[in-house]
């Protein structure tokens, strides 16, 4: 009542009139404000903890399992069984737990050169030998300068060729020119279908005109050691097999390597590196267009890599081959007889040379194939 009273007072009305009822309003609206301000910090914060708390969580979530193919020639497999584990280990470890499944095929080196080319997507290729890796090239899935993209021209393991006899070595065999007697069975594999067959028919040709002889004298060297020669296996360990397993022949002809992996596995024969040798220098390569196809690329250049580092190559030496990483080459080098005589493919014409020369369909190779079969 008094209010109502103060209200009618002339002296007040103006001043009330104008302040009491506006003070009301701003304070509604101050209240408002204040709410509206408030809410607008909670959602703020409530919407900044739902955004902020699960970041970590989506952040450590394990990637999507990569699949990586690898194809290479038949004697590595004992050195990836060994090396692929080792690197996935690795991977896992340095990049959010990701898995890798690598399907892997191995074969004679001119077989799955021919595979990859008509189809069998690889993601990564270790040959024999720079040619087969060329091919694929020129098939248009590796891109060319595939050489300098990796550390020793993309070599990542070596050999020699050595020559293993029958306990006791009972046909006397010493060095290269005893393969070419009568009454020795030689086994080597076909150089058709084989990359180490190459590089066998390679190092018996060298054998004499890197030890002073005509090609005319190889030539007939060569021949009559293929006359001696009474099947010819794939690749390199289908030659192992027909040796060891099949007990045909006096002396096989093989790699190194593989010769001291058979030698882990139990067997004993004696084996003799020829001082005249041909370094077996077997290269890698990523394959770009399935790479590329697959968004394998990353982890198919980190696997390659990989092989390099002394980890990896500590794995190679222990199945037999001569690394390409100096530091295990010399921790290594019990292991591996020094060879003086030690040539490359380069000083033989290099591989498109020899292919054309030696290997190629009507080639030397199919020469002397011809001239025996007619016997």
């Amino acid at each position: 009542m008094w209010f109502r009273r103060l209200r009618k007072s002339p002296w007040l009305s103006s001043k009330i009139s104008i302040g009491l009822p506006a003070f009301p309003k701003k304070l509604a609206k101050s209240i408002k404000s204040s709410r509206l301000r408030i809410f607008t910090l909670f959602l703020a914060v409530t919407l900044g903890l739902i955004w902020l708390v699960p970041q970590p969580v989506r952040s450590q979530q394990r990637p999507r399992d990569a699949e990586l193919t690898l194809v290479s020639f038949a004697v590595t497999k004992a050195a990836y069984d060994r090396i692929i584990p080792n690197f996935v280990a690795k991977w896992k470890r340095e990049n959010n737990g990701q898995n890798v499944k690598f399907n892997q095929s191995y074969g004679g080196s001119g077989t799955q050169t021919r595979a990859v080319i008509s189809g069998l997507e690889a993601d990564i290729v270790h040959l024999a030998l720079a040619l087969d890796t060329n091919r694929i090239q020129q098939a248009g899935l590796i891109q060319p300068g595939w050489e300098r993209e990796l550390p020793s021209n993309s070599i990542v393991a070596k050999s020699v060729v050595a020559l293993v006899t029958r306990p006791g070595n009972p046909k006397r065999i010493q060095g290269w020119s005893d393969l070419a007697r009568n009454g020795v069975s030689v086994i080597t594999a076909n150089p058709k279908t084989s990359g180490v067959a190459r590089w066998n028919f390679l190092a018996l040709w060298g054998s004499v005109v890197r030890n002073g002889g005509n090609e005319q004298a190889a030539r007939n060297f060569v021949n009559q050691v293929y006359r001696n020669v009474p099947i010819l296996p794939r690749d390199a360990r289908e030659a192992s097999d027909v040796f060891y397993k099949q007990n045909q022949g006096d002396v096989l002809i093989n790699y190194e390597n593989e010769i001291l992996l058979a030698r882990q596995q139990g067997e004993t024969e004696p084996f003799i590196i020829p001082p005249v040798n041909i370094s077996i220098d077997t290269p890698v390569a990523v394959v770009d267009k399935n790479v590329d196809k697959h968004g394998t690329r990353r982890i198919a250049e980190a696997f390659v890599r990989y092989l390099y580092t002394p980890e990896a190559q500590r794995e190679f030496a222990k199945v037999g081959f001569r690394p390409v990483n100096a530091a295990v080459d010399s921790e290594f080098s019990r292991n591996f007889p020094r060879i003086n005589n030690l040539f490359t493919v380069d000083s033989l014409g290099g591989w498109n040379g020899t292919q054309t020369r030696f290997f190629a369909d009507g080639a030397v190779f199919d020469q002397i194939q011809t001239a025996l079969n007619r016997r």
